[in-house]
């Protein structure tokens, strides 16, 4: 074998990949997922790292980025031996990424996909691996949810699992209505296919489902379209009739439909020591030789440019570290520059193209810095330097001097005066404003402005959207409409989001505008609203802003007997926006439930109410 990088394993940066992120100098497209694409790229010492950037429809998502934060928080507290630990992130950013230790080794996929199932002590020690490292991440307070054969790297020395929590993150936004919730068909659990919830149990049954697929090279509920794979899922049995025999206890346990008949993973890897026939031992020969030459091919990366010519006047720059193969990566938690400079270690280039290795994904050569970009190293931690964009502060500029200011002087007598003559005029406006003895003012109208034989509920500010501050009456805003919106069972909609997108909305933990809940447990479904008042219109009213306003008939659920086509409701959310629902329907099948909406929505309608 050469020494030439394998085509298509390290693959060059395209014309709209970015050439720097995070103060990260791309090197190569490791691949492409389904919330992001995959670079390889370099620590400022020289080590490997695959860097995910998020794609633009998820990054653009509010409470896709909270998600994102908060999950990549979480995955940061994983430090397994078989886990990629997460290196750096930015989740505040224009595109959201985050980098994890580079595993040079093919995904469980790749390798069954070129070179077929796996012997009976490889598919027991990646069962065993795996178990490891779930144990670590269950134990970080984090279920993966998106356990599949792209998400199991095979390194020389072991699996590892990537990708672990950040595709919760990815639930709202990916939603489609029908009632499938995120993640990979052929290796969901039935309680994740059928009613979208999840737990450790969940990734017991996606474990299951890897080692079947790694003993007989295809998943255990077959082939075809997602929804046919669910079906099969949350109705029939696994095709288990070429899993050898030694792995079916393993197996038949871990795809248990009910999560609570599913082994613990300390039960898993005590029934692998059972099964193995001789002593487990993770080692250099755990893989067939075909799919360890997967792994030397990825050992042999792109070779880092050399560094640009030092610029007139400029110290040259250090050359980084060569990355030796012999040495796997370690953790590193670099500092990178400052926003919109180029991390100076970062290599910028490689001889040749070079199998994605990372489940979802670099550059060719390097893009030098601009002329007059001064190619300075990153400082050493605590290292003050100037921020981007410091500005030195403008000179003080003061006055001429002319010499010092006479005393003005005091004109008492003619202050006092204009205070009398402004009283007088105040009180003159006041007397003309009270009501006569009768009640009305001069045009026969009641003090607060509407007919004397107005029967109107509600005061002016409650029903016309009346500024508190200013006690001005605001102009109703403009309507928004939305049709045909599905709401999966258990999640709910927010009034504030253009266009609103169904999000989780279990009532347990509040704060969601129009949520569609159902209980499994007594197959009860309702709609409603724990965050302000929710109001079913009878059929003679009309939905309108004028109507959500004045009916004072507030409930906080209804249930779906309740309720038919066209049935008309208001919700008056906390935040001050104001909808009308029209209710189209539930479809779905059995244990997999949504409802659709048309929506009318007046936002900032009213006041928003303080928090508690």
């Amino acid at each position: 074998m050469t020494s030439t990088p394998s085509a298509n394993l390290f693959k060059p940066l395209e014309a709209g990949d970015p050439a720097v992120v995070g103060g990260y100098r791309l090197a190569a497209v490791l691949g492409t997922g389904g919330m992001g694409k995959v670079y390889l790229t370099y620590t400022p010492g020289g080590r490997p790292i695959a860097l995910k950037v998020i794609r633009p429809e998820f990054s653009e998502d509010p409470e896709f980025r909270r998600r994102f934060q908060r999950e990549v928080q979480s995955a940061q507290r994983v430090q397994g031996l078989y886990t990629a630990p997460v290196i750096d992130s930015d989740t505040e950013g224009s595109q959201p990424w985050l980098a994890t230790a580079y595993v040079p080794g093919p995904s469980l996929g790749h390798a069954v996909a070129q070179h077929g199932a796996l012997p009976l002590r490889s598919v027991l020690l990646l069962s065993v691996g795996v178990a490891e490292a779930l144990h670590v991440i269950h134990g970080a307070g984090i279920v993966h949810r998106d356990l599949k054969p792209a998400n199991v790297l095979l390194a020389s020395d072991g699996p590892r699992v990537i990708d672990f929590g950040i595709a919760r993150a990815a639930d709202t936004t990916a939603l489609t209505g029908t009632g499938v919730s995120v993640g990979t068909p052929s290796f969901m659990a039935p309680e994740q296919a059928s009613a979208g919830t999840v737990g450790p149990a969940t990734d017991i049954f996606a474990l299951g489902q890897i080692a079947a697929y790694a003993a007989i090279g295809s998943p255990a509920y077959g082939e075809g379209s997602s929804h046919a794979v669910l079906y099969r899922i949350v109705h029939e049995d696994p095709d288990l009739s070429r899993v050898p025999a030694e792995l079916l206890p393993l197996v038949t346990r871990c795809l248990t439909r009910d999560p609570a008949g599913r082994p613990s993973l300390t039960e898993i890897i005590e029934l692998c020591h059972e099964i193995s026939p001789v002593p487990l031992r993770q080692g250099e020969d755990w893989l067939p030789q075909a799919v360890a030459g997967s792994i030397t091919e990825r050992l042999r990366l792109p070779e880092p440019a050399k560094t640009p010519p030092p610029m007139p006047g400029v110290a040259p720059t250090p050359t980084p570290t060569q990355f030796s193969p012999q040495h796997p990566p370690t953790h590193f938690s670099p500092q990178p520059p400052a926003p919109g400079t180029v991390n100076p270690y970062a290599p910028t280039g490689f001889s040749q193209a070079a199998a994605p290795t990372q489940s979802a994904p670099g550059i060719p050569g390097a893009v030098p810095p601009p002329p007059g970009h001064p190619m300075q190293p990153t400082p050493p931690p605590g290292y003050q330097t100037r921020p981007t964009g410091y500005h030195a502060q403008p000179p003080i500029v003061h006055a001429p001097y002319t010499g010092p200011q006479q005393p003005k002087k005091k004109r008492t007598g003619l202050i006092v005066a204009a205070s009398v003559l402004g009283a007088i005029v105040v009180l003159g406006v006041i007397g003309s404003l009270l009501p006569d003895s009768s009640g009305k003012n001069d045009e026969g109208k009641s003090p607060s402005g509407s007919s004397a034989g107005s029967t109107s509920g509600g005061s002016d500010s409650e029903s016309s959207g009346t500024d508190t501050d200013t006690g001005k009456k605001r102009p109703d805003p403009k309507p928004a409409s939305y049709k045909g919106i599905d709401v999966t069972e258990n999640y709910a909609l927010m009034l504030a989001d253009s266009p609103p997108k169904p999000q989780d909305g279990d009532p347990l933990y509040g704060g969601r505008d129009l949520y569609y809940y159902v209980d499994g447990m007594f197959s009860d479904s309702w709609i409603g609203s724990d965050n302000g008042k929710f109001v079913l219109l009878n059929n003679s009213q009309k939905g309108t802003l004028e109507t959500c306003r004045t009916e004072t008939r507030y409930t906080e659920k209804i249930t779906l007997d309740q309720v038919s086509d066209g049935s008309e409701f208001c919700v008056l959310s906390d935040a001050g926006h104001i909808a009308v629902a029209t209710y189209r329907g539930k479809g779905g099948t059995e244990g997999s439930t949504y409802v659709t909406f048309d929506l009318t929505i007046w936002r900032n309608a009213e006041e928003a109410k303080p928090e508690d």
